[in-house]
């Protein structure tokens, strides 16, 4: 099993658990060393698994219970189209959103039967990405943005402006997007006033918890 199938069974084990298991509960289960296991624990939650250690009876590793939705049921058909069109969101840059889409995105992937896959790539082999934005926004801005916006968290920016770089603390009220690049309306928290950033002009983004360690 490649790691990449294993993380998502890990992750789809521990969902169906009422209860905690160990890492080398774990280990046993997916035939590998309790060192791997404790990785491949650590790369879920690098993944913004919200992955946690219970003690006591019945404890180990567990994930939050708010973590999945109910079950939904796809044809194989509509599981290919939402991951083509996913993927043509995510290249013609529309939502300031990297990581939230491609780890949704991988499992629907993941869960294609052979015909869903050969659909899918039927569809992306036909599909091309015309006037794709041209002002691309760093990654780790794009995913520090993401995670302040899904979870309304203030987030601490370096923006390049018209009076040179400056840094912000600003809380995320709307996202624009134009045709050639994403506009932020925020709240300045530092002049508490209205502000407008474009997404491409941010230098550096981090989370408010971790500001100013750095």
């Amino acid at each position: 099993m490649r790691r990449t199938e294993r993380l998502f069974a890990i992750a789809e084990y521990l969902r169906g658990r009422r209860t905690g298991v160990t890492a080398e509960a774990l280990a046993e289960r997916f035939n590998v060393t309790v060192r791997t296991m404790y990785r491949d624990l650590d790369a879920l939650r690098e993944a913004s698994m919200p992955l946690h250690a219970e003690r006591g009876r019945g404890g180990g590793f567990a994930l939050d219970r708010s973590y999945t939705l109910p079950p939904v049921n796809f044809t194989a058909r509509e599981a290919a189209l939402l991951v083509a069109v996913g993927r043509w969101i995510d290249n013609l840059r529309l939502l300031p959103l990297t990581t939230t889409l491609n780890s949704a995105l991988d499992k629907v992937r993941a869960a294609l039967p052979t015909s869903g896959q050969r659909d899918l790539a039927r569809l992306e082999g036909s599909l091309s990405y015309v006037g794709v934005p041209a002002l691309r926004p760093a990654d780790g801005v794009r995913e520090a943005v993401e995670q302040a916006w899904l979870d309304n968290r203030p987030l601490w920016i370096r923006y390049d402006g018209a009076r040179g770089i400056t840094e912000r603390s600003v809380r995320i009220e709307q996202i624009l997007m134009e045709r050639t690049e994403t506009l932020l309306n925020c709240h300045d928290l530092d002049k508490d006033e209205p502000r407008q950033f474009r997404l491409h002009k941010i230098v550096d983004a981090r989370l408010d918890a971790e500001v100013g360690t750095g």
